[in-house]
């Protein structure tokens, strides 16, 4: 049998198989070699069988390239789609990568402005925790002041009345508020 070889096309990145082509198998036409009685048999129109086996061969043969054409472009398609997967799945861990680290700096910044303010308002408490010890100290003072006033006054009151007392007077400022 022979065989024959059917140039190919092949697209850039793929990788060309070439399968070898067998012719089928041709039937010969059936004589008698054992009658010799019989006439010498008619001659067969040999070049009509043989277009037709021809045309056979060429038609089985342009079946096996479209199969061939069909499988290509199977594998080519399979491998585009699978480039386009992996393309999409890297763009994919590049957006995740991206996000993760955009919320990573996001995170970070929030807990520095939270640390920032948490020590701020540390300071801003203490500042109130003084200025509220101030003011009772303030306070203290001033109720020291009236508290020493008040004895004093008791004091300057318990010494008008003696004198009073002593003298027999009646003092003047009452006297106005009772009577007159």
């Amino acid at each position: 049998m022979a065989t024959a070889q059917v140039p190919v096309t092949v697209e850039p990145g793929t990788v060309p198989v070439q399968a070898p082509v067998e012719a089928p198998p041709v039937a010969l036409p059936e004589t008698k070699a054992d009658d010799a009685t019989s006439l010498p048999a008619e001659k067969t129109p040999v070049p009509e069988v043989k277009k037709a086996k021809s045309l056979d061969r060429d038609v089985a043969l342009a079946d096996i390239e479209k199969d061939k054409k069909l499988s290509f472009i199977k594998a080519w398609e399979e491998t585009e789609k699978s480039k386009a997967e992996n393309k999409a799945q890297k763009q994919l861990s590049a957006i995740t990568a991206w996000e993760n680290t955009r919320k990573a700096d996001i995170e970070a910044k929030l807990k520095q402005i939270e640390e920032k303010y948490d020590k701020k308002k540390a300071e801003y408490a203490e500042k109130m925790k003084n200025k509220a010890g101030l003011i009772h100290k303030q306070a203290e003072e001033k109720r020291a002041m009236v508290a020493a006033k008040k004895s004093e006054d008791d004091l300057k009151a318990e010494e008008l009345a003696a004198k009073h007392r002593a003298t027999g007077t009646v003092p003047k400022k009452l006297i106005a508020c009772f009577g007159g």
